[in-house]
């Protein structure tokens, strides 16, 4: 790929189409002598095998390094009340914190109720829900990490 975030994205997605392991593209890697963007790469994969499966979520976890936030839960299980999993994109359990990413279908008015009926179940059982466009993790990570800082209450 000839850039950064195109790499991220082909990694990604292959092991979101289940097509390869996190695992298996690691053990790939290791085998392998001089790679481009190896460090990228490592970091890359290891954030997928930590439950990201989308760029936008390898975007949210840069941005909680480079904003020194506390390491979330990605891609927590959840049951909702009628006993459906469901996944939650980051949670801070101690918290009571959710934050979702959510990429274009999401303004799918189906897709956006169904966002709604989730985070007012997730409101009701006493979690916080976030909600942030994929753009704004990319493009204004200061504003999403200070109103994540606040909430987890490390403002100041």
């Amino acid at each position: 790929m000839r850039t950064e975030n195109g790499t991220r994205a082909v990694l990604a997605a292959g092991v979101q189409q289940r097509l390869v392991r996190a695992e298996h593209l690691a053990a790939a890697l290791a085998r392998r002598g001089p790679v481009p963007r190896r460090a990228l790469i490592r970091v890359t994969l290891a954030d997928i095998a930590g439950g990201s499966q989308a760029l936008s979520e390898l975007d949210f976890c840069r941005l909680t390094r480079r904003f020194g936030l506390p390491e979330p839960r990605r891609q927590a299980l959840r049951k909702d009340k009628h006993g459906r999993v469901r996944w939650l994109d980051v949670c801070w359990e101690r918290a009571r914190l959710v934050v979702e990413v959510d990429g274009l279908w999401h303004m799918d008015a189906t897709a956006w109720w169904a966002d709604m009926r989730r985070d007012n179940e997730l409101t009701l059982s006493g979690y916080r829900v976030l909600r942030f466009p994929a753009f704004a993790v990319r493009d204004h990570p200061e504003e999403v990490a200070a109103q994540i800082a606040d909430a987890l209450g490390l403002a100041g």
